[in-house]
């Protein structure tokens, strides 16, 4: 919205310029007239360009605050439904008071490298996105792991398997061309598919770094720590 301002307001002043030009008089006419007008866009712009940066930042809290806990809830309910138990409470798993700033940390710092391998190219981005993809299935086991454990643990669950997931991305490009053909509304038909194979597929990944000693299910919370007197 403030970058089409921007380009409304720019080009209202040209027109103005170009048809006095050639007289003196007019010219300086058409200076004040910009003048006038700028006194009156400027203060317009300005409250345009801050409440497009209101709004900007908005979204960001929003989609940190509750889309990320949000995001592992979800995954949550497909990595639960996947073993056997199909709740809807599972959504609502990250606002626990006792995860839910752990959640928010953890998803934020690994945006947050997301975003610095983005910045130096579209490749090592996209390769790391397949490495950290796991992060939010580990918060889902134990919310509670480390930001920095969680990241570390995705990326050696997905070390030498990338590939391999880049295909299984790639096997959904069929059903989701479909969906689009259906007006788009096929679209939600196919992803619920999309998300209960990704949830498959973190079980999978999950029983080898288990098998290879990569984690233990103490970490995960798959079963209770034993207590010592």
């Amino acid at each position: 919205m403030s970058l089409i301002l921007v380009i409304l307001g720019e080009g209202a002043g040209i027109p103005s310029f170009n048809r006095n030009w050639g007289s003196s008089g007019r010219t300086e006419m058409t200076n004040s007239g910009i003048v006038s007008d700028w006194g009156v866009l400027g203060p317009l712009l300005f409250i345009a360009l801050f409440i497009g940066l209101f709004i900007v930042l908005l979204g960001i809290a929003f989609h940190i605050l509750i889309g990320s806990p949000l995001i592992v809830g979800s995954q949550r309910f497909f990595k639960q439904s996947a073993e056997g138990e199909v709740s809807m409470r599972h959504i609502g798993y990250s606002f626990r008071k006792d995860r839910y700033w752990s959640i928010v940390g953890t998803m934020l710092w690994r945006n947050f490298l997301l975003f610095l391998w983005f910045l130096l190219l579209i490749i090592p981005g996209i390769i790391k996105s397949y490495s950290y993809s796991q992060v939010p299935f580990i918060l889902a086991d134990n919310p509670n792991i480390g930001y920095t454990r969680a990241v570390e643990l995705s990326r050696q669950m997905t070390h030498g398997q990338k590939f391999r997931i880049f295909v299984l991305d790639l096997s959904f490009l069929g059903w989701i061309l479909l969906g689009l053909l259906a007006l788009g509304i096929g679209v939600l038909f196919v992803q619920p598919y999309v998300n209960a194979t990704k949830a498959e597929l973190y079980l999978d990944l999950r029983r080898n770094a288990l098998a290879g000693g990569l984690t233990n299910e103490y970490e995960l919370r798959l079963m209770e720590p034993p207590y010592f007197k």
